[in-house]
């Protein structure tokens, strides 16, 4: 018997990554809301925050020990051509920096560290975050348009030609939903790293982290 929705539900959400998703819906969603009741409801507004507050705190005690992932990945499958492995260095080296100094930045909103940590936890955490964005994306723009030379080239009118246009369009999805989430989440660092007018905005802010939560929800969804 295939999995039926809940199925799938719960799977997603025994994943580390599946529960940060849902929890990132409810940090944005309520970022969101506490903007959208603000001035007519402050009482209503507070309790949004506080859940904005206490969603994002708990996104970042659950990415404990993630930069390992980085780590990994560059110690087990670093790239295949030079121009990959160089590119998956400064990607995942990024992402390790972010998540690591992420647990300072945790630590110090708590109450264990000094609270005047926070504020450049979250810069150095955020700049290496953008790099490994920035490098994530090119790498995948680069699979994106090695996938559209190769399904040029395919005999599309033999089974086998259809079935790997089947396989390269499923992976092309999927690294356009990793772009988007990643231009999104690059927004949202660059508001800690460079304070502006538009990637502050509680708008801008708020949508960006839904695209991400979401893109993320279809990637990590069970098939």
């Amino acid at each position: 018997m295939s999995n039926d929705t809940v199925d799938k539900l719960v799977i997603f959400l025994a994943k580390r990554d599946g529960i940060d998703k849902l929890v990132k819906t409810f940090q944005y969603v309520s970022k969101l809301a506490h903007w959208h009741v603000e001035s007519a409801h402050p009482d209503l507004a507070k309790r949004a925050k506080n859940w904005e507050v206490a969603s994002g705190l708990s996104r970042k005690a659950f990415r404990t020990g993630r930069f390992l992932t980085g780590f990994n990945a560059l110690r087990r499958s670093p790239g295949v051509t030079p121009l990959f492995r160089t590119l998956s260095i400064f990607a995942n080296a990024g992402e390790m920096v972010y998540f690591f100094f992420d647990h300072f930045l945790w630590v110090s909103r708590i109450g264990v560290l000094d609270a005047s940590l926070a504020r450049r936890m979250s810069y150095i955490s955020a700049f290496g975050e953008s790099v490994g964005y920035v490098f994530f994306i090119i790498m995948d723009y680069i699979m994106i348009k090695k996938g559209l030379e190769q399904e040029r080239r395919l005999d599309k009118t033999t089974t086998e030609g259809k079935k790997e246009m089947q396989k390269i369009r499923g992976d092309r999805i999927m690294r356009l939903m990793a772009v988007s989430a990643n231009v999104a989440d690059l927004i949202i660092a660059l508001a800690d790293i460079e304070p502006n007018p538009f990637c502050n905005h509680t708008v801008t802010l708020g949508i960006s982290g839904l695209v991400s939560a979401w893109a993320g929800w279809y990637r990590n969804w069970p098939s």
